[in-house]
């Protein structure tokens, strides 16, 4: 018998929505659907339109997860699969837009609209972007005897050019940042229990303690007039919340009934922490 894998799932939009676990060895998961689902339904209150962008990787290709994104916006990278990259030169050069660039560099941008998701030709043909690029001298200036391609494209719904959709996607860095903190900054790359089970549940109460924080550290870089040091970023990372705001030493003291924190004559950020403790007093 074997065992399955297991990998975490995270549905990111500045804060957490969702955590899950998707087995690794299923390329098409049931899970995935559901797990969209239900991210998209948590970001509802902190939507100002009613429609959201989803900017997903290749993993999330599979045709029954299109059917999860309903109404709202979409970007998903697409697998190459068994597709001849001198095709799809000769398609691009044909529908295609040529793009500015470099001596020796061909970029061609368009769409496509004759593909359908996971190849199931059941399932309604989605508008394809995409990007070829052909080069016949490399950055050097050094001539090449076969041409080098290079093919990029994305599913998406937009009705925007295709250059605007290879940039909206390539935005999607941040969300590498988000990741990136989760196992980093919280300590959550390698899970501690061998049980599903509880694993789960660390995933849960990190997704919890990543929002907190992000909330923090918002909420400070808004009293940045009040900050010992000057704050002229959008955001903090999780590890800078935690050095700056959660690591400040104090002494909880209990009297007349009643819990308090006293801080040190010395502590540099008492009149941020002051002032957000005032806020949601």
């Amino acid at each position: 018998m074997v065992t399955p894998w297991y990998l975490p799932m995270w549905a990111l939009k500045a804060t957490c929505l969702s955590a899950n676990f998707d087995p690794v060895n299923n390329i098409v998961s049931r899970e995935r659907p559901r797990l969209l689902s239900a991210a998209l339904k948590r970001s509802k209150p902190w939507a100002w339109v009613e429609k959201c962008l989803l900017r997903l990787d290749s993993g999330n290709a599979a045709a029954d997860n299109f059917d999860a994104f309903g109404d709202h916006y979409f970007i998903v990278k697409r697998n190459p699969r068994r597709e001849c990259p001198e095709q799809m030169l000769a398609l691009a050069r044909r529908v295609g837009d040529k793009q500015d660039s470099r001596e020796g560099k061909n970029v061609y941008t368009g769409f496509f609209d004759h593909f359908h998701p996971g190849g199931d030709q059941n399932h309604p043909c989605v508008p394809v972007a995409f990007e070829v690029i052909e080069r016949t001298i490399d950055i050097d200036g050094q001539k090449l005897l076969v041409p080098k391609l290079e093919v990029n494209t994305w599913w998406t719904n937009l009705s925007c050019r295709a250059k605007t959709v290879l940039d909206l996607y390539h935005g999607h860095g941040p969300s590498e940042q988000y990741h990136s903190e989760l196992k980093s900054d919280l300590d959550v790359e390698r899970l501690p229990s061998g049980r599903l089970c509880a694993n789960k549940i660390i995933l849960l109460c990190a997704m919890v303690a990543f929002n907190l924080l992000r909330g923090l550290g918002q909420e400070v870089i808004k009293r940045a007039g009040l900050a010992p040091q000057k704050i002229n970023i959008p955001r903090w990372r999780i590890k800078t919340v935690l050095k700056n705001i959660v690591y400040c030493a104090v002494r909880l003291v209990r009297h007349a009934g009643r819990i308090e924190l006293h801080f040190g004559k010395r502590c540099r950020w008492f009149e941020v922490i002051q002032d957000i403790a005032y806020s949601f007093a």
